[in-house]
């Protein structure tokens, strides 16, 4: 596990990228070692909240050099398609979209797809707001409600062809997916940093840029077809101010390299990816002293703090909460488990080889 010992200060602007402005390009992104999801398969099925599964942070990415989107990086063995160059900051606002991804929809006065009404052959008939949803919708999402469309749009259209929603989430996209994530944002204070760990399709982090515009998002995923999804989808969505993409594991994030300082944020998120234990050990090291980890879970949170309550406060968390949130908007609410890093915790570190009085190392001797 990389070092832990990052701070507030460890990285420069904002989301923990040094300020600076770079277009970005992006060529189609796939690798021969991405897991290629059952399209019958459902990647979201971990309790009421769903999820993307534990192959999110640890799926074969074992050779993947750690890049931001778009930034130059050596391609592993077996790669067929390169992932494109560019700086590592955030990409400009007038990025043109890529071919690959449909217009944004336009939405005329009385007519959107939004509430059923005009809704055009592109259009993907799982990504419609269900009426009875409506109401909460727009309490959560407000003027950017559209935009949330636009993103429902991708994931039953692009999402499922590419695997990274089964078809039979498209009906409940909105209910067990879009809110449900969006509701998280009530936990997470104005202007603040966050990580998205395990991204996958850009949930929570993709909603909660959406609903919250003044946070900037950093979205962590190690596999590129994922990965070439979330930049695409930052692109189409003209988030590309507040949203960047990170192709590596949590753990290579927060131990940094030699070009490139360690992420950390206020919040970081997570949804469904592993247990409460190892979460922490992929999470804390991300988040500030001070900051939280803020972890979408399903029926199992209880059973979950009881059982890993000890080992995240021996990894520097504090004791870890339960929270509803959307009380009175979404049915049922959303259960949410929160840790404070209250302390930075160095990992240990495996012991070197031991050496003889001789001074050579043991097994050195046949050298």
């Amino acid at each position: 596990m990389a070092s832990d010992d990052t701070t507030a200060d460890a990285v420069a602007g904002p989301g923990g990228t040094p300020p600076g402005s770079s277009a970005v390009r992006h060529d189609a992104v796939s690798s021969a070692d991405d897991r290629r999801a059952d399209p019958g398969e459902s990647l979201f099925s971990d309790g009421p909240a769903g999820g993307k599964g534990i192959d999110a942070v640890t799926d074969s990415a074992s050779d993947v050099t750690p890049a931001f989107s778009g930034e130059t990086a050596p391609e592993p063995v077996g790669s067929e398609t390169p992932t494109g160059a560019a700086d590592p900051v955030f990409a400009e606002p007038d990025v043109t979209p890529p071919p690959s991804l449909a217009e944004p929809p336009v939405v005329v006065a009385g007519s959107s797809s939004i509430d059923g009404s005009a809704v055009g052959a592109s259009d993907a008939t799982g990504a419609t707001l269900p009426p009875e949803l409506a109401t909460a919708a727009r309490a959560i999402f407000g003027d950017r409600l559209d935009l949330a469309a636009a993103y429902a749009e991708l994931l039953a259209t692009e999402g499922v062809v590419r695997g990274l929603i089964g078809p039979r989430e498209t009906p409940r996209l909105w209910d067990r997916h879009l809110l449900n994530c969006a509701v998280m944002a009530e936990r997470i204070p104005k202007g603040a940093s966050v990580i998205d760990v395990g991204s996958g399709a850009g949930l929570p982090g993709l909603v909660l840029a959406i609903a919250r515009p003044d946070l900037t998002v950093t979205l962590v995923e190690p596999l590129s077809r994922r990965t070439g999804f979330l930049i695409e989808a930052v692109q189409h969505l003209g988030l590309t101010r507040d949203v960047r993409v990170f192709r590596g594991r949590a753990e290579e994030a927060a131990a940094g390299s030699r070009d490139r300082a360690p992420l950390s944020a206020d919040i970081v998120t997570a949804r469904a990816v592993a247990a409460l234990d190892r979460l922490a050990t992929w999470c804390l090291p991300l988040t500030v002293p001070g900051g939280r980890l803020v972890a979408l879970k399903g029926a199992s949170a209880t059973e979950e703090i009881a059982e890993h309550a000890e080992v995240v406060i021996r990894l520097g968390g504090g004791e870890p909460e339960l929270h509803r949130c959307g009380v009175g908007v979404i049915d049922p609410p959303a259960t949410v488990v929160e840790v404070v890093r209250e302390r930075v915790v160095n990992p240990r570190r495996p012991k070197g080889p031991k050496r003889s009085r001789g001074g050579r190392r043991r097994g050195d001797r046949n050298r």
